[in-house]
């Protein structure tokens, strides 16, 4: 269905050895590494969901201001309009919880639920954004001849790499849950103001 701008395959080790002086921690520990990996990971796939949720807003306001019905274009409908209202504040906020989350980690704090949050606002943000691409071509936006088909089905996967979205919610509420977790309004000072230009 996707992931044709992602070179992706399965790797297969088999009977590796591998020199003591070229692990990466202690023996035994590989798989909690391998699960840290997944808290950038997650962050990896949220920017791409934005992105594409970017990409997918940008070519259906370019179309909504040139394609025209009763006399104008069909951004000027109120339906039309306010989908592409909804769909620049879905893109919005997810741009703003990815960056939450990024600058938690840029600046060395603990960021595992801030980018479970990321991942599960952008990629449903992506999958909303470009299902209403998809509904602002109409017809058109339906087949191969314009790219908002492609956007939609590549935000699907996006929901369920690096963990599904449903993985993310049992992450987030365990964080909540367990015992002295930092409530989400809390920050550092300076840790994720906006930079001065």
């Amino acid at each position: 269905m996707g992931l044709t701008g992602s070179a992706t395959a399965t790797v297969r080790f088999d009977d590796v050895r591998v020199p003591e002086g070229r692990r990466i921690g202690e023996e035994g520990q590989g798989l909690p590494i391998a699960l840290a990996g997944l808290d950038a990971g997650r962050l990896g796939i949220a920017a791409v969901a934005v992105g594409l949720a970017q990409g997918a807003l940008d070519d259906a306001l370019a179309y909504a201001k040139q394609r025209e019905t009763f006399g104008q274009p069909i951004a000027g409908h109120q339906g039309v309009a306010f989908l592409l209202a909804d769909m620049e504040a879905a893109v919005d906020s997810a741009r703003a919880t990815v960056l939450a989350a990024a600058r938690r980690k840029d600046a060395g704090l603990p960021y595992a639920r801030q980018a479970s949050i990321a991942k599960l606002v952008a990629t449903e943000a992506a999958m909303r954004v470009t299902t209403d691409a998809v509904q602002v071509f109409g017809g058109a936006g339906y087949t191969r001849d314009f790219p908002v088909e492609r956007y939609m089905r590549e935000a699907k996967v996006m929901q369920i790499f690096e963990g599904t979205n449903q993985i993310q919610r049992l992450v987030i509420s365990r964080h909540l849950v367990r015992a002295g977790a930092e409530p989400s309004h809390h920050v550092l000072r300076g840790a994720i103001e906006e930079p001065q230009a």
